[in-house]
């Protein structure tokens, strides 16, 4: 019979804090993706600023994104797998210094509870590789509503 001790239990809670603090939620996610590459073979196709966006889920500077001002017609795809992810015909200006959208391509994204920051949001990765893309909020326009807040260094933008 296997013991548990109070130490067992308190290491374990801890390591998996830790876990979830270095941002392993989106490598975890990546597995049984149609792209599924090792952390080097992701530092080595990303750029410094993209790998941390799209695989430790962090979040660029509001307005530093070139693409919060891009207006011409195209699709906007992951910097990871080249996924298509937005139209530009959903993308509207939210005033928040990302790049918004009302609706992503059909099977694009997936969304997840982020509980990170002390509050509950959902999280946008995408449905290829898993990439962190940013936020959903209910806060968008019509027709769905939503916002997709998305940073800007996990896309590339495709000129229609």
């Amino acid at each position: 019979m296997t013991s548990i001790d109070r130490r067992s239990i308190l290491s374990g809670s801890a390591a998996t804090a830790l876990l979830m603090l270095a941002g392993c939620g989106g490598e975890a996610r990546a597995q049984g993706r149609r792209v599924n590459l090792s952390e080097a073979q992701w530092r080595e196709r990303l750029s410094a600023a993209e790998f941390r966006v799209l695989r430790r889920s962090a979040t660029e500077r509001p307005f530093s994104s070139p693409l919060d001002d891009e207006h011409r017609r195209g699709t906007f795809v992951c910097a990871g797998c080249g996924n298509r992810l937005f139209s530009s015909q959903t993308k509207f200006d939210s005033g928040t210094g990302w790049p918004s959208f009302y609706r992503p391509l059909a099977g694009a994204v997936g969304t997840e509870t982020d509980r990170s920051l002390g509050m509950t949001r959902t999280e946008v990765h995408c449905a290829d590789c898993g990439g962190h893309l940013g936020h959903v909020f209910d806060d968008g326009p019509p027709p769905t509503g939503k916002r997709y807040c998305i940073n800007g260094v996990a896309m590339d933008f495709r000129l229609a």
